[in-house]
């Protein structure tokens, strides 16, 4: 690896305060993981002797099938020619932040129907920002419009990964529309696509 596969770096202040730098290589850990390797450093450094969560490596768990057998359709893996949607000019680009409450969310939710009012506000937000930028960029109707997320595996296997496991468990998926029909229909059709490709993320689709 030209990536060391961890580095930290703690600068202390003079009124006593310290800033704790991380960086990880990737191939090691993702976001979970990382999160239980800060916790593990925080108990030891208040104490403890063994971190309440061990850590769990079994990189086996996740080794790929031999031979390989693609049994799932990965969009997220096919290449994109360069359109109005994927070049876009920054000469006249506009910085705006928006922020969303529990005002704002409980909005969003009154646009979806009674059967979708179980997805998740993350879920939401994603289905919303995906078609408001299709309609702000204007691309061609029959443009293919995509949008690319990760899912989080551990919890899609007939075993769930251990507790402890901090390797690379999360993976891509991709929703995919055409601009026309994402700028006309209404939102709980993009959130209907989010939700979808997001269940569709199973242990078949990883080992795929």
């Amino acid at each position: 690896l030209i990536c060391p596969v961890i580095l930290i770096q703690v600068t202390r202040l003079k009124c006593g305060s310290f800033i704790f730098a991380l960086r990880v290589n990737h191939t090691m850990c993702d976001t979970i993981g990382l999160v239980q390797f800060l916790t593990a450093m925080g108990e030891i450094a208040r104490g403890a002797l063994v971190p309440s969560v061990l850590p769990v490596w079994q990189r086996e768990l996740l080794t790929a099938r031999h031979p390989p057998r693609i049994t799932c359709t990965h969009h997220e893996y096919d290449q994109v020619p360069d359109t109005k949607s994927t070049i876009i000019p920054l000469d006249d680009m506009v910085h705006k932040s928006f922020f969303f409450g529990s005002k704002e969310v409980k909005n969003l939710r009154k646009l979806v129907p009674p059967q979708l009012q179980k997805c998740s506000t993350l879920e939401l937000l994603t289905a919303c920002i995906w078609r408001c930028r299709t309609i702000a960029i204007s691309p061609g109707p029959e443009e293919e419009m995509r949008i690319l997320f990760v899912v989080n595996a551990r919890n899609r296997f007939s075993h769930p990964l251990p507790d402890g496991y901090y390797g690379n468990a999360f993976v891509f998926s991709a929703a995919i529309s055409t601009a026309e029909s994402l700028c006309k229909k209404p939102l709980e059709y993009a959130l209907e696509l989010v939700m979808k490709t997001k269940s569709n993320v199973t242990e078949e689709y990883v080992k795929s």
